[in-house]
């Protein structure tokens, strides 16, 4: 884990996988945290809660921007943001969902109006398209994406289990190098074609995991 860590750079963009808890890959942030890689931009669904996930990111001072959806779980993170220690970039749900994708498709942008007139709508690109307002959604791409999945074999195709599937086989798509933490790995052929859900080629290194620590207690099964 240590070694598939140290090639986050400072100044870094790193896709970090997960809804709440399941689907983070808590032991990788906890590596991460350890390495101490600064100034990174994280982009995460959500800032998890104070004392858990990326919040250890944010209390060690590793974080410079957090593009994300919500922080409101976390007050910590509120209150880095509310005093100017990081930049927090926030999107609906789904335009972050779709960003991602677009990244990991190909695409330079999505077009959107979700958020016209709005506060998300500040500073970026309108267009129009058969008379109607649409606004320009860069597609979001990153150096690093940190995944949890459920199950990995040698070849890296992966199975989350349940909703732990989430972000994760998106971002798996929208970086440059892939981080998986898998709770089991299998031999080769023990998946069934139908449980794969990334597919390896996307996946770069894939790192086990022993006993899952406090933090996942949410989604142990």
């Amino acid at each position: 884990m240590e070694d598939a860590i140290a090639q986050i750079r400072d100044g870094d963009t790193v896709m970090v996988g997960g809804f709440g808890v399941p689907g983070t890959p808590m032991t990788l942030i906890r590596a991460l945290v350890a390495h101490g890689a600064r100034d990174l931009t994280l982009v995460k669904n959500d800032a998890n809660e104070p004392g858990m996930g990326i919040d250890h990111l944010l209390q060690s001072g590793q974080v410079a921007r957090l593009i994300t959806t919500h922080l409101g779980l976390n007050s910590h993170a509120i209150g880095l943001m509310n005093s100017g220690r990081i930049a927090v970039e926030f999107n609906a749900q789904g335009i972050l969902a779709e960003r991602i994708r677009a990244g990991g498709s190909g695409l330079g942008a999505v077009l959107s109006d979700i958020g016209l007139g709005t506060e998300l709508a500040e500073g970026k690109q309108v267009v129009q398209v058969a008379g109607q307002d649409y606004l320009v959604e860069p597609a979001l791409r990153a150096g690093i994406a940190l995944i949890h999945a459920e199950r990995a074999d040698p070849f890296g195709n992966l199975t989350y289990a349940a909703t732990a599937r989430n972000f994760n086989p998106l971002m798996a798509m929208a970086a440059d190098q892939v981080i998986v933490e898998v709770e089991e790995i299998v031999p080769l052929g023990a998946l069934p074609p139908e449980a794969v859900h990334t597919p390896g080629v996307f996946v770069d290194q894939v790192v086990p995991l022993g006993t899952l620590s406090g933090e996942y207690a949410v989604v142990r099964r």
